[in-house]
């Protein structure tokens, strides 16, 4: 047995606010979307190409807040940080990790995103 990697990582949203995360995430972040698969349409949601790897944002009627996160890789780092800044997103300062250059944010819904860049 061995782990090989990670298909895709799942965020939650209310069921009523999937236009607005669609807005988000594909205008806002510029993020990818894909289709999926005809037996998922009816439970709602979207998905989005981050690399190779998927972000699957579901709908609950119950959204848990937490420190659960994706983190996704950026190239120009700063250049994020201030498009966010620019529409207004809280940018959060994180603790350091050797290597690399980071910030988190909190998506409309409470989601926490983290940004990482290699120094």
């Amino acid at each position: 047995m061995k782990i090989t990697g990670i298909h895709h990582v799942q965020l939650c949203i209310p069921a009523d606010k999937e236009s607005e995360a669609k807005k988000f995430y594909k205008d806002v972040l510029g993020l990818k979307e894909i289709p999926k698969p005809e037996a998922l349409l009816k439970n709602g949601g979207m998905w989005f190409q981050v690399g190779s790897q998927e972000l699957h944002i579901g709908v609950e009627d119950q959204v848990f807040k937490g420190k659960h996160h994706p983190a996704l890789f950026v190239i120009g780092l700063n250049e994020l940080k201030d498009h966010l800044s620019a529409q207004e997103i809280t940018i959060q300062k994180e603790l350091p990790i050797p290597g690399y250059n980071r910030f988190s944010i909190r998506d409309p819904f409470g989601n926490r995103i983290e940004f990482i860049e290699p120094e």
